[in-house]
């Protein structure tokens, strides 16, 4: 049976204990805005190389994962059958000129006859229609050196677009189509990049105002998965130009220069969007805020030792902060630890007090530590 006094008495407010808390100040301040969300990188272009032409691989030009300039040259087929093509395509076109140039010279003959009244005009007339039947054949002709000059281009296979190359999806020897699948190689173009995510509907007002505000140029930043390290800094690209109602958010696009490779395509990130500042803003830190029956309160601490519950509207979160429309005024403190057990109007004892609302980490290793009685240390009174 427990007695009156005991150690589990003095930290039990409902039997006149006294909890020992964590506080912290009520500050105005000029608050930053910002949204986090999880985001996916994507290539600014991902193109899978294919050979337009059939044919033999002769050899490849790059080694796996290399970067790549657009137009260099990624691979050779065998050109040989394409170069035969383009001779007979020349070799027909010659002929035909020559044909072309015969009938023109005719022609004109003529008409110096006709001229002497030495022909029909009929005669003339049927030499004209010839000259023009020879025009067309060459002009056939010349579209078929063309072409064969293409196809056998087309043996050469260039960078489409300047970046990565990934695995090579096929060996030199063997015969690739150009109705091939998995063509060649991939290529993702990750100089500039883009980081996919989504902001939840109710966020979107606040985020086309403060795009309006910026010009259209909001700053975003990309963190790692365990959001310790910030990978890259960026812009706001695009916002979608609908919601998406099964979820009840918006898609937006961000565009990185990524020149260190830092992000990676499909790589999840966190992302930071800023909004701005809010200025003369009431901050708290947001580990203060609990939920209640009515929406979020604090705990605020009394000139007597005692802490009372005050319901708060709060507004959107800054860092580690949360702004607070109504419910709390500049210089309160509020307790932001130990919040477990209080109640309305019990007895509290601060035994570290945090300096101000920002909660950072070099806040903490500043903070006095107490022995087993309330008492500063030795070490910590020095």
């Amino acid at each position: 049976m427990k007695k009156p006094g005991s150690a589990d008495d003095a930290k039990n407010p409902r039997k006149g204990g006294v909890m020992a808390v964590t506080a912290a100040p009520v500050r105005k301040a000029d608050a930053p805005l910002q949204l986090t969300a999880l985001g996916t990188v994507s290539a600014l272009n991902t193109v899978t190389v294919h050979s337009r032409v059939d044919g033999q691989l002769q050899a490849l030009h790059f080694e796996e994962g290399q970067m790549v300039k657009q137009g260099q040259l990624l691979a050779e087929l065998d050109p040989r059958p394409y170069q035969a093509s383009l001779m007979q395509a020349e070799g027909q076109l010659l002929r035909d000129q020559a044909l072309l140039l015969n009938a023109q010279q005719d022609l004109a003959r003529y008409k110096q006859l006709l001229a002497q009244n030495s022909i029909a005009k009929q005669q003339v007339d049927t030499q004209d229609a010839l000259v023009k039947q020879y025009q067309g054949t060459v002009k056939l002709d010349q579209g078929s050196v063309a072409s064969a000059r293409l196809q056998l281009d087309y043996s050469r296979v260039a960078a489409p677009v300047s970046g990565r190359v990934g695995l090579r999806q096929v060996d030199p020897g063997n015969i690739v189509k150009a109705s091939d699948a998995n063509g060649i190689v991939v290529i993702t173009q990750t100089r500039p990049i883009n980081v996919q995510f989504s902001v939840p509907e109710v966020s979107l007002t606040s985020v086309l105002k403060a795009s309006k505000e910026a010009g259209g140029k909001l700053a975003v930043e990309a963190w790692d998965r365990d959001n310790h390290n910030k990978l890259a800094e960026g812009v706001l690209l695009a916002i979608d130009n609908q919601l998406n109602a099964s979820t009840g958010t918006v898609a937006l696009k961000a565009r990185f220069a990524n020149e260190d490779d830092a992000l990676f395509p499909n790589q999840f990130v966190n992302v930071h969007l800023k909004l701005g500042n809010q200025k003369d803003a009431v901050v708290v830190p947001t580990v203060a805020l609990q939920l209640g029956k009515g929406g979020s309160i604090v705990y605020t601490l009394n000139a007597d030792e005692t802490v009372s519950v005050n319901k708060v509207q709060t507004g959107p979160v800054s860092g580690e902060n949360t702004i607070i429309v109504e419910g709390v005024k500049p210089g309160q403190q509020v307790v932001v630890d130990g919040l477990d057990k209080l109640r309305d109007g019990a007895k509290v004892k601060v035994v570290t007090a945090r300096p101000d609302a920002a909660g950072d980490a070099g806040g903490k290793s500043k903070r006095r530590k107490h022995d087993a009685s309330g008492n500063k240390s030795a070490s910590s009174a020095q």
